[in-house]
């Protein structure tokens, strides 16, 4: 039987133990001070975010609904039975000069002046580059003064000749009355035709001393560089100071050119057609040639020849486009894709049917909205609605597309802003192309 100290002890252990577990109000009024804290900030926040939830909103609606655009509208025109021409044969290339040349000087120098730089127009004759022509203006001087020598030699001969006929004279007319012996008569006659042959021979002198000026001036011309043709310059390939010629020599000392020149006007385009579909395309034949650079830009162009060989490697022939258009825009080994057109009997360009309604190639823009791809932004009041369409062909400043009926009016340059349903300003008829 437990003592009476026993069960005190147990007592108090259990007294301790509900102390213990026992919450002071100090404490538990704290504790309920700062819940109630955390849930007013939570309350704040939550307001904050539906504000501001709110006034995106309001500004989203007002920039999309509120905010009117301005715009030009067309009408979506029911296409003609037959538009532009239809292509047979397509085939790829590039654009190439016929007239385009390397030009160096004739003889081997020092260059002096270097007066191209690439993209310059030049003329037919301009001064390109001049070489040191130094020692070439010295044998010019020389064969000048030879020439000037030969002929004041002739001028003294001449003198002695003219002399020698009129002593000559003299001595006929004393032979005549027997004055002097006709030995005398004769000396003074071989004097007369040898310097009569001394002057002969130096005209000839003088010829070759002329031949000897021009060759020296022709030497000297050639430090001077000049343009073969009109064009442009598209390489600059020497400096002043450098060495040029006009064979290979010297290493990579040497040049052998001062820069290159392209006739623009002499544009044309070479393609390479699969020899299996060589017989559609015709000498004359129209076409259309579409720059990788401008894709968009349709150039008339017809073709000139089939060069008559092919390539074994590539079982292709090629063949040679003219460029009806010139443009600054077409510029040398541009990359380029012709369409043969079909021909009719009188060798015009086939026209090809039209699928769908026409509309400015503008009012056809591409949207990431939903994965739409293509769209025109179709007018609905005052309001406009995002469409769908299936571009084609475009015909200048037209495009066919599908997805739009006939006589729907659309925005002609849909601004980048605009979205479905935003209000517009109509400021033209809208019943234009």
């Amino acid at each position: 039987m437990p003592s009476k100290f026993e069960n005190q002890g147990v007592v108090n252990d259990q007294s301790g133990l509900l102390r213990q577990l026992r919450i002071d109000s100090s404490e538990r009024d704290a504790a309920a001070a700062g819940g109630a804290s955390r849930q007013r900030l939570v309350a704040r926040a939550v307001l904050a975010a539906v504000a501001v939830a709110v006034i995106a909103g309001g500004l989203v609606y007002w920039k999309w609904h509120g905010q009117r655009f301005t715009v030009e509208t067309a009408i979506a025109a029911t296409a003609s039975a037959t538009q532009g021409p239809s292509a047979i044969l397509q085939a790829s290339g590039y654009v190439t000069a016929r007239r385009q040349a390397t030009v160096s000087a004739q003889i081997t120098g020092k260059l002096k002046e270097v007066l191209i730089e690439e993209g310059e127009h030049v003329k037919a004759g301009q001064i390109l580059a001049r070489l040191d022509d130094s020692a070439y203006q010295a044998s010019v001087a020389q064969a000048h003064s030879q020439l000037l020598a030969a002929r004041a030699l002739e001028g003294q001969i001449q003198g002695q000749l003219a002399q020698a006929r009129r002593d000559t004279q003299r001595y006929q007319d004393l032979i005549d009355r027997n004055l002097v012996s006709r030995q005398s008569l004769e000396t003074t006659q071989t004097q007369e035709a040898t310097l009569a042959a001394q002057v002969q021979v130096q005209r000839k002198q003088i010829e070759l001393a002329q031949a000897t000026l021009r060759g020296a001036q022709v030497q000297l011309d050639y430090c001077t560089v000049r343009a073969p043709f009109s064009g442009v310059i598209v390489a600059k390939a020497a400096q002043a100071g450098e060495i040029i010629s006009p064979i290979s020599a010297g290493g990579g000392f040497t040049r052998t050119g001062v820069g290159t020149i392209v006739d623009m006007d002499s544009l044309e385009i070479e393609v390479d057609v699969n020899e299996a579909y060589i017989n559609r395309v015709a000498s004359g034949q129209p076409a259309q040639a579409l720059l990788d650079a401008y894709p968009d830009w349709k150039i008339p162009a017809h073709v000139i020849a089939i060069i008559p060989t092919a390539d074994r490697n590539k079982a292709t022939v090629k063949v040679r486009v003219a460029l009806d258009q010139k443009d600054p825009r077409i510029l040398p080994d541009m990359g380029i894709r012709v369409s043969f057109l079909e021909q009719t009997a009188a060798g015009k360009a086939a026209p090809a049917a039209v699928a769908g309604v026409l509309v400015p190639s503008t009012a056809v823009v591409s949207s990431a909205v939903a994965g739409a791809g293509s769209v025109v932004y179709v007018v609905a009041g005052d309001r406009v609605r995002v469409q769908s369409v299936t571009p084609g062909q475009v015909y200048g400043d037209l495009r066919s597309i599908t997805g739009i009926a006939a006589g729907t009016k659309v925005v002609r340059v849909p601004p980048g802003e605009i979205r479905d349903g935003a209000a517009i300003a109509i400021t033209n008829a809208g019943n234009s192309q």
